[in-house]
């Protein structure tokens, strides 16, 4: 039997379907959209305002902040580059380097301080209490008052003739002291104000993470018989971590910000007393008109902060796996 009876046999090969032409070949060039990539773009789309706000109002100005650190500008001639000299002149600046002292004063008391009243205020107002309502926005007012109101307020307070403290003294034969005035009173009395205002916040957030903990967790703790003190550090604390740590980096960020509260209550005084590193910043860009030594201040502070915000990261031992 020869070759061409074998290819006689074999079954003739079925044509090839002809190319496809037009918008069919053009929708097999790549795989179609899917409902995944197009929330991707909605997504895009909505927080590009945000983004593009982020760009010009924050990203720019850290930028020009850094890039005019290492110049010496008075707003009125150019910017003329200087090197490390604003560096240098820091290291031996010791209003400054008082400022950096009160501002870590003034976070050390008051953060850990201010954790403490607000985790027991959430925790007060997380029982069963009556009229939770209204003690939730008696503790939260403060934070959502401006603070140049508050201050006002506690000028009064601390008033040595007629404020409410010395007036309280006086009842019990005690002279208050002038408490703005005094280099030993005015840095406790600006704390106390630090404190105050800031429980409401802390409490906020201390109070939604208690009311999002597991209720099975303490049902079998009580089964197993253990005590609230108990369930508090075994359970609450444990749980809270996340909490925890968002609640201290936001106030340490906060009270290495305060501004307001100095300006209207002490203006950095008695003698430097309360001057605080953003104070100090405010002074040498609008009041000496030195603006490449206030942004050479500004980046040593954002350094503090990071350097901060990393050691107590590492401290708590990060939060995954506790959320």
């Amino acid at each position: 039997m020869g070759a061409t009876s074998v290819l006689k046999a074999r079954p003739a090969r079925p044509p090839s379907p002809p190319e496809p032409v037009g918008p069919a070949r053009r929708r097999t060039g790549r795989a179609p959209a899917g409902p995944g990539r197009r929330r991707r773009r909605a997504g895009m789309l909505m927080v590009a305002p945000a983004l593009l706000h982020a760009a010009l109002w924050i990203g720019l100005p850290v930028v020009a902040s850094v890039v005019l650190a290492f110049t010496t500008y008075d707003v009125l001639t150019p910017p003329r580059f200087v090197g490390f000299d604003n560096f240098t002149e820091l290291m031996h600046d010791t209003v400054f380097r008082k400022s950096v002292v009160n501002t870590v004063i003034y976070t050390f008391f008051t953060v850990p301080f201010g954790m403490l009243l607000g985790l027991l205020t959430a925790l007060a107002l997380h029982t069963g209490l009556k009229a939770r309502g209204i003690f939730r926005t008696a503790v939260f007012l403060p934070q959502v008052t401006a603070t140049v109101a508050i201050a006002l307020v506690w000028l009064w307070i601390y008033n040595p003739g007629n404020g409410l403290f010395n007036t309280l003294l006086s009842l019990v034969g005690v002279n208050g002291p002038a408490w703005l005035s005094s280099t030993t009173w005015a840095m406790p009395s600006v704390i106390l104000v630090g404190i105050w205002q800031g429980i409401g916040m802390k409490m906020l957030i201390y109070l939604a993470a208690l009311q999002s903990l597991p209720k099975e967790l303490y049902e079998a703790a009580s089964v197993d018989g253990a005590s609230r003190v108990r369930q508090f550090f075994s359970i609450t604390l444990p749980l809270l971590k996340p909490a925890t740590f968002f609640v201290l980096i936001t106030s340490m960020i906060s009270a290495f910000q305060s501004f307001d509260q100095i300006y209207i209550l002490t203006d950095g005084g008695p003698a430097n007393s309360t001057t605080m590193m953003t104070y100090e910043i405010y002074k040498s860009a609008f009041r000496e008109f030195r603006v490449g030594y206030a942004c050479a201040q500004s980046l040593v502070l954002f350094v503090l902060l990071m350097g901060f915000t990393l050691v107590n990261r590492r401290m708590m031992g990060g939060t995954r796996g506790h959320n």
